[in-house]
């Protein structure tokens, strides 16, 4: 391992880092979370926008480790919410909440509308930033990459798979009421999802870098 590039991935979600090295394969580079380089503290994500979260977990990634870095900021936007939850789509319930709370909260909030009002999309940003990178204004470049995929907001929870709104979201290609993320195997939805059209768009820049 030790002959690895190593790449940070600015998460402490083992559900985020396994899916990022899963899609990304990449067999020259390690990607390491900021818990297996005991790096301790969290980065502000104040930003009205994913791409603004994800810039400042890359650079705040890079400023405490000192490598590379890899920052995924995601979420879900419901159209019948105007956009909501958003940016705040992990503390949509509380600061604390669980997905179970947050999967509450949002079908408390579409409560009795019909699937045709219940349109809803994920949302990946990936941001990559390197040591020593000057941008613009002073601070470290950062290059982003963004992944949509479009469906809707079930009726009710259904599956037991991926984790955050998966249970409640039915991507476009089913059915009203037909499977959640939840329902589909972990190859269905890595062929689709918002992180892995994000991954795929962020590939080239990273292989352009070296990191293969």
């Amino acid at each position: 391992m030790s002959a690895l590039r190593r790449l940070v991935v600015a998460t402490r979600s083992a559900h985020k880092l396994r899916e990022l090295r899963d899609l990304l394969e990449l067999r020259d580079t390690e990607l390491v979370s900021l818990d297996e380089l005991g790096v301790a503290g969290e980065p502000v994500e104040d930003a009205a926008t994913f791409e603004g979260n994800a810039a400042k977990k890359a650079r705040w990634a890079v400023r405490a480790t000192g490598l590379p870095a890899l920052a995924d900021d995601s979420g879900i936007e419901v159209d019948a919410l105007d956009g909501a939850p958003g940016v705040r789509t992990r503390r949509y319930a509380g600061e604390q909440a669980t997905d179970d709370d947050n999967n509450r909260k949002l079908l408390v909030a579409l409560e009795g509308l019909p699937a045709d009002r219940r349109g809803a999309r994920y949302v990946c940003v990936l941001a990559l930033t390197l040591p020593g990178s000057a941008g613009s204004r002073g601070g470290l470049q950062v290059v982003t990459r963004r992944g949509i995929v479009r469906g809707r907001i079930a009726s009710e929870p259904r599956g037991a798979g991926g984790f955050g709104y998966d249970p409640i979201f039915e991507p476009a290609a089913e059915l009203p009421g037909g499977r959640t993320f939840g329902l589909w195997s972990a190859q269905e939805k890595d062929a689709v999802s918002h992180r892995a059209l994000a991954a795929r768009r962020m590939r080239p820049v990273l292989d352009g870098l070296g990191f293969r």
